[in-house]
């Protein structure tokens, strides 16, 4: 079993505010946000994106969530080099970190156990 694409993208900022708007005029709606200065924005069928504000000390990060149907059938293969292996989320969902050949993360995201 392999990916389905691109599920989500994962983007840190120092202002969700500012950030959210940002996305608002590109054409994102959100679709929820939390009590803790992040949220999700949608735009159509495509990828959603979650925003989380993070403290001015620490330097954002973007990070690409792509969908696999099911952990527990999922292999990575000789070319993928496995960092963390699926792990339960506190937000319902099973990932995994992968690093590509130049020293990139991926995240790998599948349905939470049942």
């Amino acid at each position: 079993m392999t990916t389905e694409g691109i599920e989500a993208l994962y983007l840190e900022t120092h202002n969700w505010g500012k950030a959210a708007k940002f996305f608002q005029a590109l054409g994102y709606e959100i679709d929820f946000a939390t009590d803790h200065n992040s949220g999700q924005l949608r735009n159509g069928d495509g990828p959603r994106l979650f925003i989380a504000e993070v403290p001015e000390s620490r330097e954002p990060r973007t990070q690409i969530v792509f969908k696999v149907p099911d952990a527990d059938e999922f292999e990575a293969g000789d070319l993928v080099e496995v960092v963390t292996p699926f792990e339960e989320t506190h937000y319902g969902t099973r990932e995994m970190t992968v690093r590509d050949p130049d020293g990139r993360t991926w995240t790998l995201s599948a349905p939470g156990a049942a």
